[in-house]
């Protein structure tokens, strides 16, 4: 991938689309097969006050938009589109108050679908790993 469509695919990722950018998502590295992300913590992202952890919603949510960010990092055309079909969440541990590493790496793609696999962690322990397949769609030409 050239360093212009790196460029362009982390502005989109972290400017652009409206819950990454709310989330505050920074990309570390982009590839085609690979993506690494780091969100920062921040107390509205809290599921349990009296421990201060993330709320699982929050992480199967940036799961699930690493493995989608793999499917547009190999868009061919503005006018693909790709959309999930389904999600696998386990959760391996709890995530306290600090900032969260998300990776995804592509499994499959075929001519409609897409599989990745995804991970989150901090401090290098696994918090939670998931699986996407998403419905993805080649513009006609």
């Amino acid at each position: 991938m050239d360093i212009k469509t790196k460029e362009r695919l982390i502005k989109l990722a972290e400017e652009e689309i409206p819950i990454h950018k709310h989330f505050g998502l920074k990309v570390e590295i982009v590839e085609k097969d690979f993506i690494k992300v780091r969100v920062p913590f921040r107390k509205d992202l809290v599921g349990d006050i009296r421990t201060n952890h993330w709320h699982g919603g929050i992480i199967a949510t940036i799961l699930d938009s690493v493995g989608g960010a793999i499917g547009i990092a190999n868009f061919n055309s503005p006018n693909d589109k790709l959309a999930t079909i389904d999600l696998r969440v386990d959760y391996l541990s709890f995530a306290d108050g600090k900032d969260l590493i998300f990776e995804g790496k592509l499994v499959r793609l075929g001519n409609r679908i897409m599989v990745t696999k995804m991970k989150a962690f901090q401090a290098n322990i696994l918090i939670a790993e998931g699986k996407g397949v998403y419905n993805f769609i080649r513009a006609k030409k």
